[in-house]
């Protein structure tokens, strides 16, 4: 499904013809993600010791000899890759991940995000073409739904890095020979393509193809687009953050505690902790909202309230998932948090007074019984209960596998479950992100599920059933593309 704010962006991409013999080739660095994700990989690679203060600083002062136009893209890249020299790829694999988990995936811009999904819903034939290399780009392309990727690849011998290159990198001409490649693979037409850069470095496949689309241009490649009538699109979703966001996003998340002193005089006076955590959620959930400029749009809002106590189940995104629930839900709730948060100024009280039930995640039985107050509320209090079954937050709007909890409890208190699907709340905050972000989350909340007849010999049918409904409405799908294969390059097979 297709995000409406994101409609003005997609316009042309959502008006395109389908079918995968038009083709749109995506850059990476600075397209798909705001900044470099080499800068990611120096700086995690500093932490992680795998090189130490004076090799940061020579491949710093790289990087910059090459932004001055001092030395070659294929002296950067060659010089950079010995310092992976020796260094087993599998070890490096893992290290990406991190990377990826860490810092990449919180720079994603949402619009390009938003426009790869546009292609993809056309059936078009997407791509990204990078001069970065395949460990900096394949987790992102993985999460992104991308299946065709076309990077600088590092030579291997016997499953290690040797400390070069394989030639030509992808870069200038080698992403048009990429390109040319990728055509022949798919059958697409380079006339029939959309390709999308941040450079006028990639000038020669811009120019290679039927419709260049320049994405965050940088002032040459800006002037150039102007110069020739190239539609330009930018975003500021990611990067730099305004001091007004800062302030915005200290104050949103100050807004629980002072949401729930606001309602201890109704305790007080009422003697009804319940009337204060209604009070307080609906009260937290809309101050917070205004101030961050979280809008909502919601459908299937009457399932919200059709069946009540009921089991709410919702894809975790991003830490603003607790104000979408909270703003949908509003009253008669009873929520799950990790017992660690116990143990945090202020924020753990809250949460106790509020009424959360704070479980042992690493231990399985107490987990299980610590379910029971739960049930208790559910069914002796008519409260809800809300919980996210994957468990953790995504690092993408791609879902993740669920967890069966959710469900046994549902099942054990006899009331339905109810999903609510969550398409961009990621927009707002990704994972890794304090500050949040303007934007409009879309949510659908379907038919409450009868639970009625579920046993828990077949509770692994029912969690796979509940998870194909969020993946249809999220426009999912449970494959994911495989990783591309790399040309490997040994040592002796170039010499011979």
């Amino acid at each position: 499904m297709m995000i409406k704010s994101y409609a003005a962006v997609t316009a042309e991409a959502d008006s395109a013809p389908n079918g995968p013999k038009i083709g749109a080739i995506f850059d990476f660095d600075g397209t798909i993600m705001h900044g470099y994700s080499a800068t990611a990989f120096l700086r995690a690679q500093l932490v992680e010791r795998q090189i130490n203060l004076r090799e940061f600083t020579q491949l710093l002062t790289l990087v910059t000899r090459f932004g001055l136009g001092d030395i070659g893209f294929s002296a950067l890249v060659a010089t950079a890759a010995q310092f992976l020299r020796n260094m087993p790829e599998q070890e490096y694999l893992e290290f990406a991940r991190r990377v990826y988990k860490d810092s990449i995936a919180k720079k994603i811009y949402p619009e390009s995000r938003a426009l790869i999904e546009a292609h993809l819903a056309k059936g078009h034939t997407v791509a990204i073409v990078s001069s970065a290399t395949p460990y900096q780009v394949m987790p992102a392309a993985q999460e992104l739904g991308i299946e065709h990727v076309y990077c600088t690849e590092l030579e291997l011998e016997d499953g290690h890095f040797t400390g070069r290159i394989v030639s030509p990198p992808c870069f200038g001409y080698g992403k048009v020979r990429a390109a040319h490649k990728l055509a022949e693979k798919t059958g697409i037409t380079l006339e029939n393509t959309y390709f999308y850069s941040d450079s006028d470095d990639d000038i020669e496949l811009l120019e290679s193809v039927g419709h260049p689309r320049p994405l965050n241009p940088n002032k040459p490649l800006k002037r150039i687009a102007t110069s020739r009538d190239w539609p330009i699109q930018s975003f500021s979703s990611r990067g730099k953050t305004k001091l007004s966001s800062w302030a915005r996003s200290i104050a949103a998340t100050g807004s629980l505690a002072t949401s729930f002193a606001a309602g201890l005089p109704i305790l007080a006076l009422t003697g009804s902790r319940r009337k204060m955590q209604n009070f307080s959620f609906a009260l937290f959930s809309e101050t917070a909202s205004a101030l961050i400029g979280m809008d909502m749009e919601i459908r299937g809002e009457a399932h919200l309230w059709s069946q009540r106590p009921a089991v709410f189940i919702f894809n975790h995104q991003s830490k603003a998932d607790v104000l979408v629930v909270l703003r949908l839900l509003r009253r008669d709730l009873a929520g799950v948090g990790k017992k660690e948060i116990r143990y945090m100024p202020v924020i753990g009280q809250v949460m106790e007074l509020g009424g959360a039930v704070l479980i042992d995640r690493k231990n399985s039985k107490s987990a299980i019984a610590a379910m029971q107050p739960l049930v208790d509320v559910l069914q002796d209090e008519g409260k809800s209960v809300v919980l996210a079954p994957e468990g953790t937050r995504s690092t993408s709007t791609r879902l993740l596998p669920f967890k069966k909890g959710a469900f046994h409890l549902a099942m054990q208190a006899g009331v339905p479950i109810v999903p609510i699907v969550i398409h961009n709340s990621i927009d707002v905050a990704p994972r890794g992100q304090f500050v949040f972000r303007p934007a409009t989350v879309e949510v659908d909340v379907l038919e409450p599920i009868d639970t009625a007849d579920w046993h828990a010999d077949t509770v692994d049918e029912h969690v796979a059933m509940v998870r194909q409904l969020f993946l249809k409405t999220l426009g999912q799908t449970d494959a994911r593309p495989k990783r591309a294969k790399k040309k490997r390059r040994s040592k002796k097979k170039k010499e011979a």
